[in-house]
């Protein structure tokens, strides 16, 4: 089972988190056409290695973060704060 960090309730197994998906992608203006709206709903990408993740903590202290994993291996290169910046990745 995969592990997870949680910035303030420390390591634990993966079945006490929720995965709320990709992180960063800007909403769009609520003026904005059908079009725009709906990529902006149902389209995400599906990448294959490092991909930056939302995640809470639902069964412990409920607090949102951020997961920096390869999708691949599962491996968990960085946990930060939804507020705070992405590791630089080169």
């Amino acid at each position: 089972m995969m592990q997870l960090r949680c910035p303030w309730c420390g390591e634990r197994p993966q079945n006490e988190f929720d995965c709320g998906g990709t992180t960063g992608i800007a909403r769009p203006p609520l003026d904005c056409d059908d079009a725009t709206w709906a990529h902006y709903l149902f389209f995400r990408a599906n990448p294959k290695g490092a991909h930056a993740e939302r995640w809470r903590h639902t069964f412990g202290c409920g607090q949102w973060f951020n997961v920096r994993r390869d999708t691949v291996t599962h491996r968990v290169s960085a946990v930060y704060g939804i507020t705070e910046a992405g590791p630089q990745t080169g």
